[in-house]
């Protein structure tokens, strides 16, 4: 049988636990683990993302369906400038960033 880690977190406090002491615990109560496996809903994972907010949005000179936008990731970080290409850009939204180097 299949038991999602996060079906049993909705359950039981295991945030301290490795998947790995997991496994160890429940195979020692009797219900024996054989295996786990790591699935990603999105492929690649999320890692590098970061959200930002939206302060600041112009039309784009050059291009009437982009925008450029001024965003803020960081207290100590200056503004992002980021062309962006959705319609309903708004200042004051919380968006999606993956800055330079992100995978």
């Amino acid at each position: 049988m299949k038991i999602s880690y996060n079906w049993l977190k909705d359950y039981i406090d295991i945030d301290h636990l490795s998947i790995e002491q997991l496994s160890e615990l429940l195979t020692n109560c009797g219900l024996e683990v054989e295996g786990y496996e790591t699935t990603e809903s999105i492929k690649g994972g999320l890692k590098g993302l970061v959200i930002g907010e939206v302060v600041a949005k112009e039309k784009h000179p050059d291009a009437d369906r982009l925008s450029v936008t001024k965003v803020k990731i960081n207290e100590n970080e200056p503004l992002l400038t980021i062309v962006c290409g959705a319609p309903n850009v708004a200042e004051g939204q919380k968006v999606v960033v993956a800055p330079v180097g992100c995978t």
